[in-house]
């Protein structure tokens, strides 16, 4: 039996019957990895030693009787933008090569909590910027569907990850698609929660009212799951949301009869792959023949979404990143003349040209003479932005459209034009901006490479999502379509 192949929820049933050790499902992902690490690319930094110690733990609680969660023992991958006491985080950027951070984050915390087994941290666009992780500081990761393509980003090593087998769940983070959109390119399931659902505490900071930490899996049973261990309030992190989640498997009903469903014309325009647009108009057929009811809606401000939002990341980004100076920790350069030229080469050698070109962009937005022309009118639009949803939602339960508007693209075919680059996430931004959940689910093939179909919830209205999610997967083949590794292109 090839254990990687199962879900979590599979193996956990196994575990706690003594079919099969934590210790010999983490020697499966190690094997896993091993075979296919060097076609992939997911990860920057491996951490078999701690994978083994954990595992081992798992088996003794077992062995002892003591109880254990539904992912105890799980190999899991972590976004390299977490910080993860005693184990390299570098942001997939040359400026925090040799970064060791003293704690961990929350998220990563509970996953430790909850017994999960860390293989290892993930490749990503630097500092989280990009669509596509070719921006990283240090090598490409591949599409395991088709290596002469990229996986998405940034949290493109996760997902690769997860759809390679390599790990059976990850963590990514999404400041503007980059869970649902890599998620969306490599077939598998990518969730980005309601903005304060998951602590913040310990992601390196990118846009700081955009982020989010969000998990991948191959199946929605493990995603809820997931979505039990990470959610909750977190007095370290002032953006939490104090309020109490629900269990999220109890919203695993195959059973979307009577929900109202809106598909936002705005997101089926003429931007969108034809053939995505067909997979998108099954789904809807087939959410039709479940007893759902689907119409089309509008979203009118949706156009303005992509420019508000690169004037408030860009924003953020040149003051979240400004600490990076060379004089605290990451790179600095040697032999400089004095402080400023220090300051000066050190940000020149340490990032990397897409990272330059955002804090660029957000200085300009947020200097003397163009704070209120470009910031302040951008954050106005966020606002109209979340009000088209809120008056969507007072008729809708969910809001459906395509994640990406195309399947993965090739490798370089974006490097020198970052607008178009930009517009790979024209679908998932709205989500960021009014800060409320979404999930992208796997909703068939276009030229043999998959796609996904994004749902749009509430805020703090996951279950909803994993609802339609659950029902869509119990009635269609879509996310049980892997890719053949060996088949791949090389």
């Amino acid at each position: 039996m090839d254990l990687l192949q199962q879900t979590a929820h599979r193996l956990h049933e196994m575990l706690v019957k003594k079919e099969v050790s934590a210790v010999e499902i983490t020697a499966a992902a190690f094997q896993r990895i091993e075979e296919v690490e060097n076609k992939v690319k997911s990860f920057l930094t491996i951490t078999r030693e701690q994978a083994e110690a954990q595992a081992r733990q798992v088996d003794k609680k077992i062995a002892t009787g003591q109880p254990v969660g539904p992912l105890a023992g799980i190999p899991t991958a972590v976004k390299d933008n977490m910080c993860t006491e005693g184990i390299r985080t570098t942001c997939a950027s040359k400026m925090l090569y040799n970064f060791i951070p003293p704690y961990t984050a929350t998220a990563v915390a509970r996953l430790a909590a909850a017994d999960m087994v860390l293989v290892g941290k993930t490749n990503m666009d630097e500092f989280a910027m990009g669509s596509s992780t070719e921006n990283s500081g240090f090598h490409l990761t591949y599409n395991p569907w088709d290596r002469e393509r990229v996986p998405g980003g940034s949290s493109g090593g996760s997902a690769a990850a997860v759809a390679a087998g390599e790990a059976l769940v990850a963590l990514g983070s999404d400041t503007g698609g980059s869970i649902r959109q890599p998620a969306s390119f490599c077939g598998v399931i990518g969730m980005k929660p309601t903005y304060g659902a998951v602590s913040r505490y310990g992601l390196v900071a990118y846009a700081s009212s955009l982020d989010q930490i969000g998990p991948f899996t191959r199946d929605v049973t493990d995603m809820a799951h997931l979505l039990n261990v990470i959610c909750g309030h977190d007095p370290l992190d002032s953006t939490s949301a104090n309020l109490q989640h629900p269990d999220f498997t109890k919203f695993l009903i195959n059973d979307i009869k009577g929900m109202k469903i809106g598909v936002p014309r705005e997101y089926m325009a003429d931007g969108i792959h034809p053939q995505v647009k067909e997979r998108l108009r099954e789904v809807i057929k087939k959410l039709t023949e479940l007893g759902a009811y689907v119409e089309e809606t509008s979203l009118p401000h949706t156009d303005y979404a992509m420019p508000a939002y690169y004037l408030i990341a860009t924003a953020e980004a040149s003051s979240n990143l400004a600490r990076y100076d060379g004089v605290r920790y990451g790179l600095r350069v040697p032999d400089a003349r004095d402080v400023v030229d220090m300051f000066m080469r050190s940000r020149s050698q340490g990032f990397g040209e897409e990272v330059k070109r955002r804090i660029m962009l957000g200085t300009y937005s947020l200097s003397a003479g163009y704070y209120d022309a470009y910031y302040l009118k951008a954050l106005k639009v966020r606002t109209l932005i979340k009000q088209d949803f809120d008056r969507a939602f007072a008729k809708y339960d969910v809001l459906l459209s395509p994640t990406s508007p195309s399947p993965a693209f090739k490798i370089g075919e974006m490097v020198h034009d970052p607008i178009q680059m930009y517009l790979q996430d024209v679908c998932t931004i709205p989500v960021n901006l009014a800060g409320i959940p979404a999930i992208s689910v796997p909703c068939g093939l276009v030229n043999r490479l998959p796609v996904g179909v994004q749902l749009m919830g509430k805020a703090f209205d996951e279950g909803t999502l994993l609802r339609v999610a659950y029902t869509l997967e119990q009635n269609t083949d879509f996310t049980r379509l892997q890719p053949n590794m060996e088949g791949s292109k090389s």
